[in-house]
């Protein structure tokens, strides 16, 4: 039967965020029906209410998500009631042509549920990333649900469902960030710093933070930051050029995701060095460069997509990892709120004043 529960949605660009009864449907073929625990306020959710993904209000916000599966739908073995997940929105087809490659992390065709949820006047909602959990239950695909230990704080689990894994994921998977590399982050946020903790995971020796904001240097060096420059106060390229004898940062990644600091990140690369884009530009971005600049810099020019990540793989490591002390995933929620408190966390975040708020349940 139907059920009817509190979510969050954006009716309109720009307009406040709402506290809402919406309907779960029972879940169909390959879907699940998940309890949230936890779910994070992630900038993505914002771009969605200012109508920066596309305009098909009303959106069902949140998608950072840890749960425990309620109720699984016709086929599905992957998952059964009482799971403790993750919820991600790459759940890979398996036949596509990058699945059929050997590259399930590019996969082309990500599953989502097939039937919508709706405000109780029967109206459907566009859930963010598929995923829509700033919701007592949501509705999602089964491949949507990555099993994880169910001992890990939810607040802290559900991080990896998106900015977190995007910026591990920039380091290690899409950066290929290795023992003695030198790596400069630009942009110390959420996903930034969360690239700086990969580095140090993956045994980078230098690693060197930039932005504009002393607060955001302080938490990137508490998450591995050997090196902190102050974008404000200095010229960033030179800087880390100086911290690299003279030479650039083997990889530098690109958290903010604007023509200037790509620019940055591309000049601020040792030769033969790799950028790796994980900031999302808006539309109208363009960046002009002299064509002899990029043939003789050599390296590589690369956009990470969630971080590269393969959910089921990655997920249940780093949780590992964290549960071993090796991963200080918890550092990352600065605050926990409530359901009815999100509209405030977008301001605080937009703010810069938290790495993660989390929405408890």
């Amino acid at each position: 039967m139907p059920q009817q529960v509190r979510g969050v949605i954006a009716r309109a660009k720009g307009a406040p965020v709402e506290l809402v009864d919406i309907v779960i449907p029972d879940p169909g073929p390959g879907e699940v029906v998940v309890k949230i625990a936890a779910c994070g306020v992630c900038h993505t959710d914002l771009t969605y209410r200012e109508g920066g993904i596309n305009d098909e209000y009303p959106f069902l916000l949140g998608h950072e998500a840890a749960g425990t599966v309620e109720t699984v739908g016709a086929g599905v073995t992957s998952v059964q009631p009482g799971d403790y997940v993750i919820l991600n929105w790459r759940a890979v087809c398996g036949q596509c042509r990058a699945c059929k490659r050997g590259r399930p992390q590019y996969c082309f065709a990500t599953h989502n549920a097939t039937q919508k949820m709706t405000l109780t006047d029967g109206t459907e909602l566009s859930p963010a990333l598929g995923i829509g959990a700033f919701a007592d239950k949501t509705l999602v695909h089964a491949g949507q649900c990555t099993k994880v230990d169910p001992s890990v704080d939810p607040a802290v689990a559900g991080l990896l469902g998106c900015g977190v894994m995007a910026g591990i994921g920039a380091a290690v998977n899409t950066g290929a960030v290795g023992r003695g590399d030198s790596v400069a982050v630009i942009g110390c946020g959420g996903v930034g710093d969360a690239a700086i903790a990969g580095a140090r995971l993956a045994g980078a020796t230098t690693i060197i933070a930039v932005d504009r904001d002393a607060r955001k240097l302080q938490w990137a060096t508490d998450l591995g930051a050997t090196h902190t420059v102050d974008a404000s106060a200095v010229d960033a390229v030179a800087a880390i050029q100086e911290l690299t004898g003279g030479f650039g940062a083997d990889v530098v990644i690109d958290a903010v995701g604007r023509p200037e600091t790509w620019k940055q990140a591309f000049y601020a690369r040792d030769l033969a060095g790799t950028v790796v884009l994980v900031g999302v530009p808006t539309p109208e971005m363009t960046v002009e460069l002299p064509l002899l600049d990029v043939f003789g810099r050599g390296g590589s020019l690369k956009s990470s997509w969630y971080g590269d990540c393969l959910p089921e793989r990655d997920f249940p490591m780093l949780i590992d990892l964290f549960q071993q002390g090796r991963l200080p995933l918890d550092k990352f929620v600065s605050e926990r709120i409530g359901l009815d408190d999100v509209e405030k966390a977008f301001h605080t975040m937009h703010a810069g004043e938290v790495l993660r708020s989390v929405v408890i349940f």
